[in-house]
C-alpha cells in the first residue's frame, strides 16, 4: 500500500486530517439520520420533527382510510432510510480511501454526491411545509460540518493532485 507522501500528500498535514475528520463526521450524521428514519417507521411512523402541525392524520387514521396507502408510505420510509445510510457510507469510503490520500477525484465525488443529495432533498420540505428545525436541523448540521471539512481539505488535496 502506498504511503501518503507517495500519493502526494504532505505527511502530517493538519488541514487535510481535520478536513477529512469533519467530512466523515458530517457523513456519519447522515448515516445516523438513515437509521433514525428506519426506526421511526416502525415506532411512531412519522419522521423526526414531523407532527400534527405538518400532517393532519395519524398513522392509525391513514391505515383506517387505506391500509395500502399506509404500507406505501412505510415502504418509502424504508427506501429513504436505506438511501440516506448508503449515501453517507459511500461518502465516508470516498473520504477515507481517497480524500485522505489527496485524491482530487474522490474529493470532487464526495462533494458532488453531498451537494446533489441536499439539492434534491431540501427544497420540497419547504414547498410542503415540512421544513421544521427538528426535522431538518441535523441535516443542516451535517452539511455545515461536511462542507467545512471539504473546504479545509481542498487546499492539501489540490496541492497533492498538482504534484502527481
Amino acid at each position: 500500500m502506498e504511503t501518503a507522501s507517495e500519493l502526494g500528500v504532505e505527511k502530517g498535514d493538519s488541514r487535510l486530517r481535520w478536513g477529512v475528520a469533519l467530512m466523515i463526521v458530517g457523513a456519519l450524521i447522515i448515516v445516523a439520520y438513515g437509521v433514525i428514519f428506519f426506526v421511526n417507521n416502525f415506532n411512531g411512523f412519522y419522521e423526526m420533527g414531523i407532527g400534527h402541525h405538518q400532517v393532519d392524520k395519524t398513522e392509525a387514521e391513514i391505515k383506517a382510510f387505506s391500509p395500502s396507502l399506509r404500507d406505501y408510505i412505510s415502504h418509502l420510509h424504508i427506501a429513504v432510510a436505506g438511501l440516506l445510510a448508503s449515501t453517507g457510507l459511500f461518502v465516508i469510503v470516498l473520504t477515507w480511501f481517497g480524500v485522505r490520500r489527496g485524491q482530487l477525484w474522490a474529493w470532487v465525488s464526495a462533494v458532488a454526491i453531498s451537494t446533489f443529495a441536499l439539492a434534491a432533498v431540501l427544497p420540497s420540505h419547504y414547498v410542503y411545509g415540512l421544513g421544521t428545525a427538528k426535522h431538518l436541523g441535523g441535516a443542516y448540521v451535517a452539511a455545515v460540518v461536511f462542507f467545512a471539512g471539504a473546504l479545509l481539505a481542498l487546499g492539501p488535496v489540490r496541492r497533492a493532485s498538482a504534484r502527481s
